[in-house]
C-alpha cells in the first residue's frame, strides 16, 4: 500500500509573527514529500517511523476529542501491520515534516473529512486548522495547525490573523535572475526551545513594541509585495526584515551565520531570514541575482524555491 504524497511546506513570511496574530504566507514545497506505506521494510528508518506512529496513535486515542473523527481501530491495525511514513522531508529543518504525517493520517483515517475539492470557506479552513493543531501538538507541545493544513491542501495559505485564513494564489514564476532559496545550516533545530525564547522575550515591553512597530509591519509589507508581484519593493522590505531579525532574534540564528547574515545586508547581494522557528535547519534567502549569490555562498548547500 502506497498512500498519496504529502509535501513539505515553507513559511515564506510570518515566523513568530503568526503566534502574535500578524500575517503569514505558507507555500507547499514539492521537492520533499512523504507517504504512508505498509511494507516488509525492516530498515532502521522504517522501524523508527512505525514506533513514532504507535506513540502518535496512543496520543490520539487518549485525546478523546469528538472533533477529531478518526477510525482509530483501522489506524492501529495498519500500524500493527508495519505501516510507516516513508518521507524525504528533513526533520528539524522548519519545512513541516510532522505536518505531513498529520495530513496523511487525517486523509486516510478521518470520517467526514473536509477535502480540497470542496468550496474551502473560511469556516472549513479554520475547522481543519483546529483539528490539525490538536493532532500536531503531539510533536511540538503546541502547534498552530498551519503546517499540516498546508501539506494537506497543497495550496498556498495566506494567514491574515489566527481567525482569518484563505487559500491564495501566488504569481507564477519567471525566468528572471532573482530567487528565493533555502540555505542549509547543517544543524537540526528544535521548535519548542526557540518558541520558549520568543515567549520570554515577549514579556519585555520594548520587544513587544518592536514586534508590532517593525517586525509585523515589514512582514505584512513583504507578503503584500510578494502576492502582487512588486519585486523591487519586496527586496526593500525583505532587507528591513532581515535587519530586524538579526538584531532582535539572534538566539534563533546559529552563531556561525551572524556574519554571513550581516554581509548580505551590507552588500545587498542577498538577504537572509528565518525559515520556521530557527535554531538550525534551513535559513531562507532572497536575492536579486541568484547566480551571484550562489558563487558568494558556494561553501553552503542551497536549494532553489522560487524564481523572480
Amino acid at each position: 500500500m502506497n498512500g498519496p504524497l504529502f509535501y513539505a511546506k515553507i513559511l515564506l513570511f510570518g515566523e513568530y509573527g503568526i503566534i502574535k496574530d500578524s500575517k503569514g504566507l505558507a507555500i507547499p514545497y514539492n521537492s520533499y514529500q512523504g507517504a504512508l506505506i505498509i511494507s516488509e521494510d525492516n530498515s532502521e528508518k522504517a522501524i523508527d517511523s512505525n514506533r513514532k506512529l504507535k506513540a502518535f496513535f496512543q496520543y490520539l486515542k487518549a485525546l478523546k476529542d469528538p472533533s477529531i473523527n478518526l477510525r482509530l481501530d483501522d489506524l492501529k491495525a495498519d500500524i500493527d501491520n508495519n505501516m510507516h511514513f516513508d518521507s524525504s522531508i528533513p526533520q528539524g529543518y522548519g519545512v513541516g515534516s510532522s505536518g505531513a504525517v498529520v495530513a496523511a493520517i487525517y486523509d486516510k483515517y478521518a470520517d467526514n473529512k473536509i477535502t480540497v475539492l470542496e468550496n474551502l470557506t473560511r469556516d472549513k479552513l479554520l475547522k481543519l486548522k483546529a483539528i490539525f493543531s490538536k493532532m500536531e501538538s503531539f510533536f511540538h507541545g503546541k502547534s498552530s495547525g498551519l503546517d499540516p493544513l498546508n501539506s494537506y491542501l497543497s495550496l498556498p495559505i495566506l494567514i491574515n490573523s489566527k481567525d482569518n485564513l484563505e487559500a491564495t494564489g501566488i504569481p507564477s514564476q519567471k525566468e528572471g535572475k532573482g530567487a528565493v532559496f533555502l540555505l542549509d545550516s547543517e544543524m537540526i533545530g528544535e521548535t519548542q526551545p526557540m518558541v520558549n525564547i520568543f515567549m520570554n522575550k515577549m514579556k519585555n515591553e520594548g520587544f513587544r513594541k518592536m514586534i508590532d512597530r517593525d517586525f509585523a509591519r515589514y512582514t505584512d509589507n513583504c507578503i503584500d509585495d510578494f502576492l502582487h508581484g512588486n519585486v523591487t519593493s519586496l527586496f526593500g522590505n525583505v532587507k528591513k526584515l532581515s535587519k530586524v531579525v538579526l538584531k532582535h532574534f539572534k538566539p534563533m540564528i546559529p552563531d556561525s551565520f551572524h556574519q554571513l547574515w550581516q554581509h548580505g545586508i551590507e552588500s545587498n547581494d542577498y538577504y537572509l531570514k528565518l525559515c520556521g522557528s530557527g535554531g538550525g535547519g534551513y535559513i531562507l534567502g532572497f536575492t536579486e541575482d541568484y547566480e551571484k549569490a550562489k558563487k558568494l555562498l558556494q561553501d553552503y548547500k542551497l536549494e532553489l524555491v522560487y524564481r523572480f
